[in-house]
């Protein structure tokens, strides 16, 4: 197997009557009456006869299809359809702005849209303000599609062709676009696939419920290539909706949830209920979880939650994820490093720091191919393919640290990484600690320089409604800090 489309047959053809995909009724209220539920065999049929029509419309190698249907089932049958023409979709998230679509749809060159019906008007805008020509169809009446502007390149679809071109936004100007070959996606299926340790994934048995968008690479990627490589069901969400979070867990039958960080804070400060523990999830797989809330809420909630490493750019080729004990819960470990990969930990420099030290994660694949399973190039940006790729590591930006065992932790991001008096600080952990102060709605945290100590931590803080900023207020702020860091990391300065 060497293409998405071809896992997608292989599956059928193992797995032709079991789910392939529910979305729950609390997901699909807005468009349908109840629940939606695919078969492997029924997807399967929907794909092929979608595939006909792109193929009779001269669709293939060479074309990119836009597609704006947030987290229904479209996505997987033009997805599905498409790859096994060989073309490459650009999931576009419809809560951007026009300008923000005009971009990706330009930068991109995608030769058609495929839209749900009412995402019409914001895409016909930001065609229209950019001076953009392409074909713009509605995902509801794709029984015919318009002929390709151009003629599709010769050849076979193959693990090297083009699957996905996926926007990250990154820390300063423009998204970058990130060109995913077909081998990105088998690598991430065969990756959580075969992890193992505390994350068994059986053949024909689980279902995967994620609240997370298809337009990135976790949904797309992760959970719907595991699954679809064993025969699994992915139970998409549109969105995280938090009061039913629970009830969908139990009615779905859940083996498997992913989650984003901020999910076990909000749960933790709901009201303990019987029904906490009752549900059959094995694992939750995500990242960013407060390192305060980690132990609490396995505790309340009996479900390990694995935190795992990874960016766009890396997939799944360059992952890592703390699936064995000790997962050193409550210190942001991200795990052992598996054998597939390299990895280096370096300063500001790219000289490698000494054991226990945090520095910027520089990861590549084990062996002849350091890219495989990796992103090819960002799209039209060669200077930043190769700023990333520099010594043939890819850098991530990401600051993380040894420990004795030789798991890694997570810091922060490189950019988030504050310096005070030669100890490192990572804003995220800041923010997070003011975070839960209950005066306060909103925070950024971020360095300000000192000529003592090279930087200072400032902290710009806005507060809940109807609470006045105060020296009263600030001071109890920063007594919480005091309480709860140690006294290098609590903010130098408070700006309401």
């Amino acid at each position: 197997m060497t293409t998405v489309y071809q896992v997608l047959r292989e599956s059928v053809s193992k797995h032709a009557s079991r789910p392939f995909l529910h979305i729950p009724a609390v997901a699909s209220k807005s468009y349908a009456d109840e629940a939606i539920d695919y078969s492997y065999q029924e997807m399967a049929g929907l794909v092929e006869a979608q595939k006909l029509i792109y193929s009779a419309a001269g669709y293939g190698l060479g074309h990119r299809v836009a597609l704006v249907l947030d987290n229904r089932g479209q996505f997987f049958v033009h997805w599905f359809a498409l790859n096994a023409l060989g073309v490459s979709v650009v999931p576009v998230n419809s809560d951007m702005t026009t300008d923000e679509i005009a971009y990706l749809l330009g930068h991109s060159e995608s030769c058609l849209v495929i839209s749900l019906p009412e995402h019409i008007p914001a895409i016909t805008e930001a065609l229209a303000s950019a001076q953009i020509k392409l074909s713009l169809l509605d995902a509801n009446e794709s029984g015919s599609v318009p002929a390709a502007p151009t003629t599709a390149q010769a050849g076979v679809p193959c693990a090297d062709t083009e699957c996905a071109l996926l926007y990250t936004s990154g820390s300063t100007g423009k998204p970058k676009g990130c060109v995913l070959p077909n081998e990105y996606f088998i690598v991430c299926g065969q990756w959580y696939r075969d992890m193992g340790g505390l994350c068994p994934v059986k053949q024909g048995v689980e279902r995967l419920l994620t609240p997370l968008p298809l337009v990135h690479m976790n949904a797309m990627a992760c959970s719907s290539m595991v699954m679809l490589m064993t025969g699994g069901c992915i139970v998409q969400l549109d969105r995280f909706h938090p009061g039913s979070w629970w009830q969908t867990v139990r009615d779905s039958d859940a083996t498997i949830i992913h989650y984003l960080g901020v999910m076990p804070a909000m749960f933790l400060n709901t009201p303990e209920h019987a029904e906490d523990k009752n549900h059959r999830v094995k694992f939750g797989f995500g990242a960013g979880i407060n390192p305060r809330h980690h132990g609490p809420f396995e505790a309340r909630f009996n479900i390990p939650l694995m935190e795992a490493w990874a960016m766009t750019e890396s997939g799944c080729g360059g992952a890592i994820i703390a699936n064995r004990e000790p997962r050193h819960i409550g210190t942001s470990c991200i795990g052992w490093p598996s054998d597939a990969i390299e990895f280096m930990l370096v300063d500001e420099q790219d000289i490698e720091v000494a054991h226990g030290n945090p520095g910027e994660l520089l990861v590549r694949a084990r062996g002849d191919d350091p890219r495989r399973g990796f992103f090819v190039e960002y799209l039209k940006n060669p200077e930043a393919t190769a700023e990333a790729w520099a010594g043939d590591y890819l850098h991530t930006g990401d600051v993380v640290r040894q420990g004795d065992d030789g798991q890694l932790h997570f810091v922060d991001r490189r950019k988030n990484v504050i310096r005070r008096s030669g100890e490192n600080i990572s804003a995220l952990e800041v923010e997070a600690t003011l975070s839960e102060h209950p005066m306060i709605a909103q925070v950024a945290v971020a360095p300000v320089p000192d000529e003592i100590r090279g930087d200072e931590v400032m902290a710009a803080i806005i507060l809940q409604a109807g609470i006045a900023s105060q020296e009263q207020v600030a001071r109890q702020i920063f007594q919480h800090c005091y309480d709860t860091l140690v006294y290098f990391k609590a903010p130098g300065y408070i700006a309401f």
